[in-house]
């Protein structure tokens, strides 16, 4: 696509489809952990006491392939995308500033009212929050933004590994029959009616909070990394890393796997819930590589007759990508909660997953429909306007 032109004669930078491609693919990996956490209190935990060996193999491949992978894709686009609208600014000699602090405004809104109404277990307040800090480094050299990213991603792994050791050789391991205990309360309130629906929301959100600040310094890595792959603009002109792609793919893939392994032996068996921590340590360490190796083989793949279909399938869902990733939770809330259905801790995992490529497959076509008749995503366009004051 060609930039066009403005009043003023500068020109905004072209729109790269392939980082539309990455979200797009992005909002499926976030799917698929998401609708797990929605559907139930026993996400991360192998399905629950009374899942079924299938349910239990979904939810540890799921983990090993697909947890902590997708929102560092998702991060690294938001620092990589954060480059662009700096550029489009200074394109039209606006002042960039104003309008990062309007965009990270509205952001965090949406994502309060997505926490309570939802799904508490929201990324937008902590990317916005995170997005002020993103804007401090905005002026750092690319080199010493990976430095400062390797040293984010090590210290958290350092802490991480340190808390989950000492979990495994001072505690006991949590019984199922206590968890489910505790958990027969979030039950109850999820299958009630909206207003229980948003009281649980809201109760939960501190942790989900917590949660979240927990892996602050790991999303930050990945906005930092995005930012220093901006400036040196790597998907504009992808076709001249062919080579390097290769490589990523080939180092990163067994390392990335094993530990993707690890996790899930750690989260989801056979090791107990104590070593839940030491599995993340790991996956902080190593769930990079395999994000890159995802990242490179999806941009080769696209670059192939075949692969081409599923690039044109990918983007539009990844030109409005926070649309879905918002429908997303609204379609789970309606099938899983007092909104709607009512299924909370109904459906096994492995049905959980296979809505979730049908609910996914319906927004890849509705999303080229919609793109069809307008430029933007809903809430795309309302989030352009407040970020540009209306105009």
């Amino acid at each position: 696509m060609s930039a066009t032109s403005h009043p003023d004669g500068g020109a905004p930078p072209a729109r790269i489809g392939d980082i539309d491609v990455l979200r797009g693919f992005a909002l499926l990996g976030i799917l698929l952990i998401n609708a797990q956490i929605m559907a139930g209190p026993y996400a991360g935990l192998g399905g629950g006491p009374a899942a079924s060996a299938l349910d239990r193999a979904a939810a540890w491949l799921v983990t090993a392939l697909v947890a902590t992978k997708f929102y560092l894709l998702f991060s690294f686009l938001f620092g990589y995308s954060f480059t662009l609208q700096q550029r489009s600014a200074e394109s039209t000699a606006a002042a960039f500033a104003p309008r990062h602090l309007r965009r990270s405004a509205v952001l965090f809104l949406l994502g309060l009212a997505h926490a309570a109404l939802l799904f508490p277990g929201d990324i937008l307040m902590t990317y916005a929050a995170l997005g002020l800090v993103l804007f401090a480094f905005r002026e750092v050299s690319p080199r010493i933004l990976l430095r400062v990213a390797a040293g984010l991603l090590c210290a958290v792994a350092v802490l991480f590994l340190a808390y989950g050791l000492l979990l495994v050789t001072m505690t006991e391991p949590i019984r199922p029959e206590a968890f489910a205990a505790t958990a027969s309360e979030t039950v109850a309130a999820y299958r009630g009616g909206p207003g229980s629906v948003v009281t649980a929301n809201t109760r939960l959100l501190p942790d989900a909070l917590a949660g979240d600040l927990l892996f602050a310094a790991d999303m930050l890595a990945a906005f930092l990394a995005g930012l220093a792959a901006g400036r040196w603009r790597a998907l504009a002109e992808p076709d001249r890393h062919i080579e390097r792609m290769k490589r990523i793919i080939r180092r990163g893939l067994p390392v990335g796997l094993a530990g993707g392994v690890f996790m899930a032996v750690c989260s989801d068996g056979p090791l107990d819930s104590r070593w839940f921590y030491v599995g993340r340590a790991v996956g902080i360490i190593t769930a990079p590589a395999l994000t890159a190796a995802y990242a490179c083989a999806l941009l080769l793949l696209v670059r192939t007759r075949a692969g081409g279909r599923i690039g044109d399938a990918l983007a539009p869902s990844g030109r409005m990508s926070l649309t879905n990733y918002l429908t997303q939770s609204l379609v789970l809330a309606l099938v899983f909660t007092g909104y709607g259905l009512g299924l909370y801790d109904r459906v096994g995992t492995a049905v959980v997953l296979a809505g979730c490529l049908v609910l996914y497959s319906a927004q890849l076509a509705l999303s080229a429909l919609l793109l069809r008749h307008a430029r933007y995503g809903p809430v795309e366009f309302l989030l352009r306007r407040a970020t540009r004051g209306g105009c």
